[in-house]
């Protein structure tokens, strides 16, 4: 694997590694009954804020913390893009445990027109 990795072939033999890798964790979070979830490579993790949700755009690696424009909130750049990754997990799980996904029926106001039935003849 090494050698292979020092070719051209180099991305595909990394890709194919971190795919591998992906695998096992899928096969055992289903074994122990737990979760995995994905998320898109292009979501800016490390650039929303996880306090407000504003995208505060693109830093160099070299910035390791950075203040919200928005909110104000300091942020550890590895620390907030867990916090980040994290949300949507929680937001899917309490949809998957009843929580409340749409707003409730309500009945229509005095005012509101009906649909009336035809008779079908």
């Amino acid at each position: 694997m090494r050698g292979l990795a020092r070719t051209k072939l180099a991305k595909s033999i990394h890709d194919a590694g971190w795919s591998a890798f992906v695998s096992m964790l899928e096969y055992k979070a289903k074994l122990y009954g737990r979760e995995f979830h994905r998320i898109g490579r292009s979501v800016p993790t490390s650039q929303m804020c996880s306090v407000c949700g504003v995208v505060d755009g693109p830093k160099p690696l070299s910035v390791r913390t950075w203040t919200c424009g928005a909110c104000g909130a300091i942020h550890d750049r590895d620390h907030n893009a867990s916090l980040n990754i994290l949300a949507p997990g929680r937001a899917e799980r309490l949809n998957a445990c009843g929580g409340d996904v749409g707003p409730g029926a309500i009945q229509a106001g005095p005012g509101e027109a009906g649909t009336r039935r035809r008779d079908v003849a």
